[in-house]
């Protein structure tokens, strides 16, 4: 790894891409356009390096320095802080001790992953990046093969994303799905059988599924609350439910498709 150069100064224009990482609406009109994210935590900085994401720079504490010889990144620029010049400029205390800033990747179309997979999971209107986050890394532990959303879905690569799905956003292909919802019909033009997860009385229990239904699914999952919209429900092919006891109604979003997930892989 490089030498690191010490910022003392939280104004410091060396250290732009990391200011007010908390503050969701300045993120998102400052990385997508610039075409960057970041990348929060050693773990996640490696597996970033090994998915092959191009480096840009790394802003670490400067007790961590030499933790993180052995870092490929070239001739990227590394800036060490103590805590709190971390923490004016980022907005929050960096716990896990270091950040990169990484250049994003040409986005994947619709077509491309639908190509490639077997099992997908699509998402309308998650726009929460926690649970963006952990649906990705189930749907890498529990075999689904992509990811699908719509257009108004949170970015996949938001710091927040990347973090609690512990880097494997890196792992799972994605793209965005449009016009939303009448490209589910390219879903299901593709060979796919579209199954909407929903708590409605009416739904057919998700272990029920035929053989042909399980061949090809295509898990469509909707934003905590509302769920899915009315017309995505009618996009589909059948209606699923995970049975529950007790009285509850629903899980979590990210809990319910995990559950999914499972079920839909568990004869592979």
């Amino acid at each position: 790894m490089q030498a690191a150069e010490t910022i003392t100064d939280h104004h410091d224009e060396r250290i732009a891409d990391y200011r007010a990482l908390t503050d969701v609406e300045l993120r998102t009109r400052w990385e997508p356009p610039n075409g960057l994210f970041i990348a929060e935590g050693e773990l996640v900085l490696r597996r970033a390096l090994r998915a092959g994401y191009r480096i840009r720079s790394v802003l670490i504490d400067a007790k961590r320095v030499a933790q993180l010889d052995d870092l490929p990144i070239g001739d990227a620029p590394v800036y060490a802080g103590d805590q709190a010049t971390l923490e004016a400029i980022t907005g929050f205390h960096v716990h896990r001790g270091v950040l990169a800033s990484f250049h994003r990747k040409p986005g994947l179309d619709a077509a491309q992953v639908l190509r490639a997979a077997q099992r997908i999971a699509i998402l309308e209107d998650i726009n929460n990046h926690t649970n963006v986050g952990a649906l990705f890394r189930s749907a890498a532990a529990l075999g689904m093969d992509a990811v699908l959303l719509s257009p108004t879905c949170a970015d996949p690569l938001y710091r927040r994303s990347v973090r609690v799905s512990m880097g494997e956003v890196f792992a799972v292909p994605y793209a965005r799905l449009e016009p939303w919802p009448d490209a589910l019909d390219r879903v299901k033009e593709a060979g796919f059988t579209v199954l909407a997860l929903t708590p409605a009385a009416d739904a057919v229990p998700i272990q029920t599924l035929s053989a042909a239904q399980r061949a090809r699914p295509a898990l469509l999952l909707g934003a905590e609350g509302p769920g899915l919209t009315e017309r995505a429900q009618r996009a589909a092919d059948a209606r699923v439910v995970i049975p529950m006891r007790r009285g509850v109604d629903s899980l979590n979003v990210a809990n319910a498709a995990a559950v999914a997930f499972w079920e839909l892989n568990r004869d592979l």
